[in-house]
C-alpha cells in the first residue's frame, strides 16, 4: 500500500480516536489483541490515553501485555495512577515487575504506594482480579469475554456505566438464559452493598454478617470497581487473627509458632512470666495482711484459693465477652455503661447462686455456721467485682489506644486475686472482730 494511503488512514484512525474515544474503544475490543496493538502503536500517547480510559478491564489487560515497553511506560506515565494502579494489581507479582522495572523511579514509586493498601482495610483484604461489564454490552459478548478469561467459580458479574462506576450485577444464571443480544443492563440487578478500599475490616464483617454476602465489591474513591472480599477468605483471616489473640492473651507473642526455636520463644514469653510474677507477690501481700487472722483460723487458707479461683473464671468469661464484641464491632467504648451493668448483674447472680452450694458444701465439711457465712459473703462481693473487671478492663484499653488483647488477661488475673483475698479474708477478719 502506497505509503500516501497509509499516512491518510493514520490520520483517519487518530482524528477518530481523538474525538470518539468511546467508540473507538469499542472498536478495539472487537478487533484481535495484535491488531488492536497495531493501531495503537502508531498513535501518540496522548491520543491513546482518552481511549484507554474506555476500554474493558479484560481488553486492557490483553492489551498492555501486547504493546511495546516503550509504550507501556508511557502509558503508566500519562495515565490516572490510581487507575494505573488497580490495573496492576490484577496482574501476576513477575509480569508486574517486568511492567514496572522500564517506569521512572518516582513514578514506579508512586503506583508501589497505590498499590498497598492500609492494614485491616477492604483494599487489603480484596482480590483485584475481578472483570467488569459494560451495562451496554450484549449477553454473547460477554459470555464470549468470560471464556476468554477462564474465570472459574463465578456466581455473578459486575457491571459498570459509561464512567466505569459500579451499577449493577448479573447472575450467571440470567446470563446463560439471556437473549445473546440482550443488554446486560436490562438483566443486572442492583448491589446490595459495596465498600470502598479504605473501608476498615470491621465494617467489612458488619456488612458481610448484615447481608449475608458470599461476595463484596470493593470500589475506589470514584466509585470504580476495583475487587471484590470474598467470605470465606475473611473469615479465614478472622480465624487466624483470633488465634493470634489466644496466644497474646496468655503473654506469648503473636510471631511465635509451635516449632519456633527455644530461644526465640523463651525471649518473647519472659517478660510476661516477670510481669506475672510481680502482680503474683502483689496478690501475696495482700494475704500477708490479713497473717494473724488466718494463723486463728486455719481453714482459711484452704478456702482462700476457691473464692480466687471462682473470681479469676467469672472474670475470663466476662473479659472474653467483652474481647469477641470488641473484635467483631458488636461492641464499641460507647456501650461500656450497658456492657458493665450487664456483666456486673450477671456476676451477682451467678456468685449468688455459687455461694449457695459452696455455703452448704463448706457447712457439712466444717460444721461452722460463720466460715459458710465468710465464703458465701465473699464469693458473690468477689464474683460481683471479677464480672465489673473483665468488663472494664479491655473497654478500658482499648479507650487508651492499647491492645486489649495482650494485657487485659494479665490485668485481670491481678484485678480477681487481689478482690478475691481481700473480700474473704476482710469478711472473716470482720466477723471475727464481731463474734
Amino acid at each position: 500500500m502506497p505509503a500516501e494511503a497509509l499516512a491518510a488512514i493514520d490520520a483517519l484512525n487518530r482524528r477518530f480516536l481523538t474525538d470518539y474515544p468511546r467508540e473507538a474503544a469499542r472498536h478495539l475490543e472487537a478487533l484481535p489483541t495484535t491488531k488492536a496493538a497495531e493501531v495503537l502503536a502508531q498513535q501518540p500517547v496522548y491520543v491513546i490515553v482518552p481511549v484507554w480510559q474506555h476500554l474493558s478491564q479484560d481488553t486492557e489487560e490483553r492489551l498492555l501485555a501486547a504493546v511495546s515497553d516503550k509504550l507501556r511506560s508511557a502509558l503508566f506515565s500519562e495515565l490516572d495512577p490510581a487507575s494505573s494502579a488497580t490495573l496492576l494489581n490484577r496482574i501476576d507479582p513477575e509480569i508486574r515487575a517486568q511492567y514496572m522495572a522500564p517506569l521512572h523511579p518516582e513514578i514506579a514509586k508512586e503506583l508501589d504506594e497505590l498499590m498497598h493498601y492500609p492494614p485491616d482495610s477492604a483494599g487489603q483484604l480484596m482480590d483485584p482480579r475481578v472483570i467488569a461489564f459494560r451495562a451496554d454490552m450484549g449477553a454473547r459478548e460477554a459470555l464470549t469475554r468470560l471464556r476468554r478469561s477462564k474465570a472459574r467459580a463465578l456466581r455473578e458479574i459486575y457491571v459498570t456505566d459509561e464512567e466505569g462506576r459500579l451499577s449493577g450485577r448479573v447472575e450467571m444464571q440470567d446470563l446463560a438464559l439471556a437473549d445473546p443480544n440482550q443488554r446486560l443492563a436490562d438483566i443486572s440487578r442492583r448491589i446490595a452493598s459495596a465498600v470502598q478500599n479504605l473501608t476498615p475490616r470491621e465494617e467489612v464483617v458488619e456488612i458481610l454478617e448484615q447481608y449475608k454476602l458470599p461476595v463484596l465489591p470493593v470500589i475506589d474513591v470514584n466509585g470504580r470497581l476495583v475487587g471484590v472480599i470474598h467470605q470465606a477468605g475473611l473469615l479465614t483471616a478472622l480465624q487466624e487473627e483470633t488465634s493470634l489473640d489466644i496466644q497474646t492473651m496468655v503473654g506469648a507473642s503473636k510471631d511465635e509458632r509451635a516449632l519456633s526455636k527455644v530461644p526465640f520463644a523463651v525471649i518473647k514469653r519472659l517478660p510476661w512470666l516477670q510481669i506475672n510474677l510481680l502482680t503474683a507477690f502483689l496478690a501475696a501481700s495482700v494475704v500477708g495482711l490479713f497473717e494473724s487472722t488466718i494463723a486463728k483460723f486455719t481453714a482459711l487458707a484452704v478456702l482462700m484459693p476457691v473464692v480466687a479461683g471462682q473470681s479469676g473464671n467469672a472474670g475470663a468469661q466476662a473479659l472474653a465477652v467483652t474481647m469477641r464484641g470488641l473484635a467483631l464491632r458488636e461492641i464499641g467504648a460507647r456501650h461500656w455503661m450497658r456492657v458493665v451493668w450487664k456483666e456486673v448483674n450477671v456476676g451477682l447472680l451467678n456468685g449468688l447462686a455459687i455461694a449457695l452450694t459452696t455455703g452448704v458444701a463448706v457447712f457439712f465439711w466444717s460444721q461452722s455456721f460463720g466460715l459458710s457465712l465468710v465464703i458465701g459473703i465473699s464469693m458473690v462481693l468477689s464474683m460481683t467485682a471479677a464480672g465489673f473487671s473483665g468488663a472494664i478492663i479491655p473497654i478500658a484499653l482499648t479507650r487508651m489506644g492499647q491492645d486489649p488483647a495482650q494485657s487485659s488477661s494479665i490485668v485481670l488475673t491481678t484485678v480477681t486475686d487481689v478482690v478475691g483475698f481481700l473480700s474473704f479474708l476482710g469478711i472473716a477478719t470482720l466477723l471475727a472482730q464481731m463474734l
